[in-house]
């Protein structure tokens, strides 16, 4: 049993052919909000409002359908061989950038509604690269980070029902 040790990077320059994927959309992939999905992302961050598990309850309060949870916009759906392995939807998912860095931390994540999503709903997302910048860690060197933003729009009417935006910090 060996212990890995990896060193943290002392030098690392963002290249023209990084540069370029700034601003290209992957292509558009399709997220469905099932109830299944709203109850689950509910109980997997501990929400206890029975309007996210309760159809009854959510009709009581003037819903024709569960709601959507903050930040819950549906799973993606998955086709093998096209689909990213770990998250599920596109490879590469619109803004993919090869940097050879191997860790990875979520640097947060903002989500803007333009409309309610319910379940029954089924979204079309599409992805870009907006941001590409370097920063320096004590402790975990230069790091890459990214920004990529989405944009879902209702796949019945074209209309757009929320828009986010993630980061992303590869060291």
């Amino acid at each position: 049993m060996g212990t890995t040790l990896r060193t943290m990077a002392e030098q690392f320059e963002i290249t023209d052919e990084m540069r370029a994927q700034i601003g290209k959309e992957g292509d558009p992939w399709t997220y469905e909000v099932t109830t299944t999905g709203v109850r689950a992302f509910a109980r997997g961050v501990g929400y206890t409002d029975t309007t996210y598990y309760d159809i009854d309850d959510a009709n009581a309060k003037g819903l024709d359908a569960l709601p959507a949870p903050p930040c819950y916009l549906g799973f993606p759906i998955f086709i093998p061989g096209r689909s990213d392995a770990t998250f599920s939807g596109p490879r590469g998912g619109g803004g993919g950038v090869s940097h050879g860095l191997p860790g990875l931390l979520d640097g947060g994540t903002e989500t803007n509604y333009e409309r309610p999503i319910k379940a029954g709903d089924v979204l079309e997302g599409r992805s870009a690269l907006t941001n590409l910048e370097t920063k320096t860690s004590p402790s975990l060197g230069v790091m890459l980070l990214t920004t990529q933003e989405t944009t879902y729009r209702d796949k019945a009417t074209g209309d757009v029902v929320a828009r986010q935006r993630a980061q992303a910090i590869f060291y």
